[in-house]
């Protein structure tokens, strides 16, 4: 077997339906990223955004090479690991008896999983400090939502995805402890970033923390990188 690989994969909806795409990001077995890539959905939800982020990983990967993929989607993650033995079992229906949404892509990853070696691990999403490889890949993904084109190393990127500055820790010094409140600064202007004052979801289906910063949209308010793109 070939030396064992780290990865993430990501997915973007920018409107939940709206302009989507797909990331992932490879790593060697120290963590090192060696290759990423990312691409456009047009319009889709966030849900089949992250499967088809895992579908293209593994479609991308040596088989023969144990790999750990690390995801910050619970639904991806359960639907491959959790509920996919119980909607086989069940004719692909779920516990209440409809039908499986998105069947045709955990079919497929369903036949890429068989044989190899696969560990799922669950990353918190926009933590300070968290797992710097779904970083990469929920930037990337972010990205190709907004300008609906594929990227990454096979596309001739030489870099890999800059991910955005922490905002939970933008305008703290010297360890001050934020202020708590009761929601958004009624201070903060359409289209200016704001710090939240407690965790909310953003139009992309994603949450964030309190005390990171956030913009309004028409969408609503969500992360900064989100308000490019309207739904």
């Amino acid at each position: 077997m070939n030396e064992s690989i780290i990865a993430a994969c990501d997915g973007a909806s920018k409107g939940n339906p709206g302009p989507a795409a797909w990331a992932w990001v490879v790593a060697d077995a120290q963590g090192r990223p060696q290759r990423w890539e990312a691409g456009p959905l047009g319009t889709a939800t966030n849900n089949v955004a992250e499967l088809t982020a895992l579908r293209e990983l593994l479609e991308s990967t040596d088989p023969s090479a144990a790999i750990e993929v690390r995801m910050d989607s619970q639904y991806a993650m359960n639907a491959v690991t959790k509920w996919l033995p119980g909607w086989k079992r069940n004719g692909w229906k779920t516990s209440a008896g409809k039908p499986v949404a998105n069947r045709d892509l955990v079919v497929r990853i369903d036949a890429l999983l068989q044989g190899r070696s696969v560990k799922f691990v669950h990353v918190a999403a926009h933590r300070v400090g968290g797992d710097p490889l779904n970083a990469l890949a929920d930037q990337a993904a972010s990205e190709a939502a907004a300008t609906q084109r594929p990227d990454g190393t096979a596309h001739g990127a030489t870099g890999f995805p800059t991910p955005a500055a922490s905002r939970a820790t933008e305008g703290r010094s010297g360890g001050a402890p934020a202020r708590k409140t009761s929601g958004p600064s009624r201070s903060g202007r359409s289209g200016g970033t704001i710090r939240a004052r407690y965790a909310g979801r953003c139009h992309c289906g994603k949450p964030y923390a309190a005390q990171e910063m956030i913009a309004k949209s028409p969408n609503g308010w969500g992360h900064p990188e989100c308000r490019t793109v309207s739904s």
